[in-house]
């Protein structure tokens, strides 16, 4: 059996290529002045894709991914703002939905949801 460190890194690149996959996705697209940010702190083990710029005169800042894997071997999925849902493309790549949190929901909803609780 992987051992903890083993299971976080393992975890961290599949955070890291999910968020390196959808960012290069996002990137192609031009939609007026907005960008896409990848994200990648693997010290931490935050993996972010945001988006920022303007139409207009509106401004468009929001982070529509953010996957954080902890040293438990937790992996918390805290924003999903798209419609890959991240959740089914984690679990994909063998990730337990018990070693899955969905941050974005209430603590007292996330038994209800079938993943892990925290």
């Amino acid at each position: 059996m992987d051992s903890i460190s083993d299971k976080v890194a393992k975890y961290r690149a599949i955070a890291r290529n999910i968020i390196t996959e959808l960012g290069n996705r996002k990137g192609k697209r031009k939609y007026f002045d907005i960008e896409y940010h990848t994200i990648i702190d693997d010290d931490t083990g935050n993996y972010i894709l945001l988006r920022s710029g303007w139409k207009e005169t509106s401004r468009f800042y929001a982070v529509l991914i953010h996957i954080e894997v902890k040293e438990s071997g937790m992996v918390w999925l805290h924003e999903d703002r798209t419609d890959y849902i991240i959740a089914d493309m984690l679990l994909e790549t063998g990730i337990s939905k018990s070693e899955i949190v969905l941050g974005f929901h209430p603590p007292i909803v996330r038994p209800e949801t079938g993943y892990a609780v925290a």
